[in-house]
């Protein structure tokens, strides 16, 4: 079911690609019941070029999510199963050396591809993670001292889920910052479980439909640059600046501020600009309104503050906590 308000009309500029893209979005939503806002946001992040970290029990299409968004793409896509035993370089590559030519030759890892699906990316070590963050925050790995570009676009979804901690790793912070949305994905209701019994069946016992489009990445860059056109006034800029730094500061809500230990950086005020810019763009605007800010608040902004013991162990959460700062700081 596409999300209301969702109209494909006019593109304010790059139309034909955007109507591809629209295309690839229904496409999805066909295969991936009940993940509209999924769907939004792993277009968000291809808009971007930003990284997502998709959260949820096992068994909620996490993975088909983002492999159905692959076969969507004229792209290249490798998946990392993470381990305990993962090695740095069964992400980056290593170098080899060949007797015949008498050198050293390097031979790229899964990371060397446009999207990336790192599942159960808390599994892997953190000499994992710190490559990967490399790979993130610079679209670059550093392999014996030698720094690779690695391909544009460059897109990295992450998954974990919630209930298992043996044997994991939790993200660091600074990686977390990296993640452009951290979206949390819930279990269905029954009228969508159903839906979803209809559609594997039909999977199990016929070929299963292609996606409609496959963009390029040139079309992809096309519309990034279009979306990023999108128009921001100055008025809803203040309300982003003003949302952000009551997280750090006492005046619009006090008691919010005080279950916040660590508050968000000026890094959250530009995810959220930027995600507003591509969300704004599918939904057919050349400009940003206050409810593409209040969509993504949560999914910007919740995995990059942290609450102090006392929130936490009183029930408190980072995402409602941001869901009570949109009540407190309202537009102008």
């Amino acid at each position: 079911m596409r999300e209301p308000g969702w109209v494909p009309g006019e593109a304010p500029a790059g139309g034909d690609v955007r109507d591809r893209l629209l295309t690839l979005r229904a496409g999805l939503e066909d295969g991936l019941i009940g993940a509209s806002a999924l769907v939004e946001r792993l277009l968000i992040g291809l808009l971007t070029g930003g990284h997502l970290l998709i959260e949820g029990a096992p068994g909620l299409a996490k993975t088909r999510a983002v492999k159905r968004l692959a076969d969507g793409l004229h792209t290249g896509f490798a998946r990392i199963q993470c381990t305990p035993d993962l090695m740095p370089a069964d992400l980056t590559g290593t170098t080899v050396w060949r007797p015949d030519g008498g050198r050293f030759e390097f031979l790229s890892g899964p990371l060397f591809h446009s999207l990336v699906l790192v599942d159960e990316i808390n599994r892997a070590p953190p000499k994992v993670q710190s490559a990967l963050l490399e790979a993130m925050a610079e679209h670059q790995v550093t392999v014996a001292g030698t720094t690779h570009p690695l391909p544009d676009p460059f897109m990295v979804v992450a998954t974990q889920n919630p209930i298992e901690h043996a044997g994991t790793y939790p993200l660091p912070e600074a990686q977390l910052d990296r993640f452009l949305l951290h979206v949390v994905v819930g279990m269905p209701d029954e009228a969508a479980e159903r839906r979803i019994l209809d559609l594997v069946e039909g999977e199990l016992t016929a070929v299963a439909a292609p996606m409609p489009v496959r963009l390029t990445a040139e079309e992809l860059r096309e519309a990034r640059a279009a979306a990023l056109r999108t128009h921001v006034a100055p008025a809803l800029k203040d309300y982003l600046v003003r949302l952000v730094a009551a997280t750090r500061s006492e005046e619009a809500a006090p008691d919010l501020r005080a279950a916040i230990e660590h508050p968000v950086s000026p890094r959250g005020t530009l995810a959220l600009m930027l995600a507003g810019k591509a969300r704004a763009y599918l939904h057919g605007r050349d400009h940003v309104v206050p409810e593409d800010v209040a969509a993504l608040a949560a999914d910007a902004l919740a995995h990059r503050l942290a609450l102090t013991w006392r929130a936490a162990a009183e029930g408190q959460t980072a995402r409602g906590l941001v869901a009570g700062l949109l009540d407190r700081v309202r537009p102008l």
